[in-house]
């Protein structure tokens, strides 16, 4: 039986103690139970405390590998129990999809495919290929459990090539861009809820002028090698339960880079993302995201922030504008129609609202209406409950700002 009592005088000052003789991992296919001790903070011989099964359960239902899991505890001699994992596995080898397009016949797209538990040890590896005009591809490979629950790492390539509006005084014009990056970053977990990332990435940047306006200040040939130092710091606290999300979650991004031409200047940038999930009612989510970021304010046409489809306010289109600061938040409401042991079905209504500071601006470009986009929506979430991030999504965004646009946008994965 499970001996929740057991717990409750052990936490309440009674002189005997309560202590795990053993961690057993029930359930498990291809995820190593050795792995789940690994990363576990309940070992053999150790206090049976409540608190700490609990935590691991949330750290095993975040893994791609799990889609849920429990806890339970039995008797085994003296005052030594047994505790059980029980798990329920997810599929990990994942295709990618992102689609998006406006109703200015703009379309573009990302196909992937990634295995999230790579060994069956919570490793995740993989690669895509995006045509978006001009073809790009990546390779990723990131491990954040490599001797324990604290210390991983992260290693990624890639190389991007879009056609981007450059926005000048005179008007827009158009470059191939390629982006040809290595990066390499250290992972490392204080505890359950608060981690961290840092690293360097070695990237060149490549313009070259395809059509559009001009101007005597900007090149219409232009290749950068730069030098990206990263930081993240996450706090996580939400919760999982199948297709529903519970709780808070805040990552902060800070990179400063070194360019080697003054046409493109070293610069600092920082953002961050704030997320909140309330589960409403038995089949109702709320979900929120509120993205606020700063970099150095050159008066640069190659400034970081960008307005996308893809990103930040769905059917807006692909990188219409740049800027210098980013306010964007997204709230959708989500609701599930169909929910069976191994499929779902959702419908979202949702609002994305940004503004953008200018390059060169002021903060109270923030207030200004033609920075401002405002696109309602309503969507459609089709969900594999035992496929790691097997929720393919479709929205349609309608602006309702001056001179919006609308369009879908296709994924596989919640948009936030």
């Amino acid at each position: 039986m499970l001996v929740l009592f057991v717990l409750c005088l052990s936490y309440h000052g009674y002189a005997q103690e309560y202590y795990i003789a053993d961690v057993k991992v029930q359930g498990n296919k291809r995820l190593k139970s050795s792995f789940v001790r690994l990363i576990s903070d309940a070992k053999q011989g150790k206090v049976l405390d409540s608190t700490v099964l609990e935590q691991d359960i949330i750290r095993l239902k975040r893994l791609p590998a799990v889609s849920h899991a429990y806890y339970q505890v039995f008797h085994s001699h003296d005052n030594y129990y047994n505790v059980f994992y029980n798990i329920e596995e997810n599929f990990t080898i994942n295709p990618q999809l992102n689609v998006y397009t406006t109703n200015d016949d703009e379309f573009a797209y990302r196909v992937g495919l990634y295995e999230f538990n790579t060994l069956g040890r919570n490793i995740a590896f993989g690669g895509f290929y995006q045509k978006d005009i001009f073809d790009s591809f990546g390779i990723n490979l990131r491990t954040p459990f490599l001797f324990n629950n604290k210390l991983g790492i992260a290693i990624n390539f890639q190389s991007l090539t879009t056609q981007e509006p450059v926005f000048l005084e005179e008007g827009i014009a158009d470059y191939r861009y390629n982006n040809t990056s290595f990066e390499f970053l250290g992972l490392y977990a204080f505890n359950f809820r608060h981690r961290i990332e840092t690293g360097v990435t070695i990237f060149t940047e490549d313009y070259d002028y395809l059509f559009g306006v001009t101007s005597d200040n900007v090149p219409q040939e232009l290749v950068v090698d730069k030098l990206l130092f990263k930081g993240v710091y996450e706090y996580d606290s939400l919760d999982y339960y199948y297709q529903y999300t519970n709780g808070f979650k805040s990552t902060f991004n800070i990179q400063y880079v070194i360019a080697s031409n003054e046409t493109l200047p070293d610069f600092l940038i920082w953002w961050n993302d704030f997320q909140y999930f309330l589960k409403v009612g038995q089949k109702g989510n709320w979900a929120n995201r509120l993205r606020l970021g700063l970099a150095t304010n050159d008066d640069s046409p190659f400034a970081p922030f960008s307005v996308d489809n893809n990103l930040n306010v769905r059917g807006v289109g692909n990188t219409i504008d740049r800027g210098t600061g980013v306010i964007v938040l997204n709230t959708e409401y989500r609701y599930t129609f169909l929910d069976k042991p191994w499929f779902a079905i959702q419908g979202n209504a949702f609002i994305d609202a940004g503004s953008w500071r200018n390059p060169g601006g002021d903060l109270g470009d923030f207030g200004d209406d033609q920075n401002l986009r405002v696109y309602p929506g309503i969507g459609m979430r089709f969900i594999h409950k035992k496929i790691f991030n097997a929720t393919f999504r479709v929205d349609y965004g309608y602006g309702i700002t001056p001179s919006a646009t609308s369009g879908l946008v296709f994924g596989i994965g919640q948009y936030f």
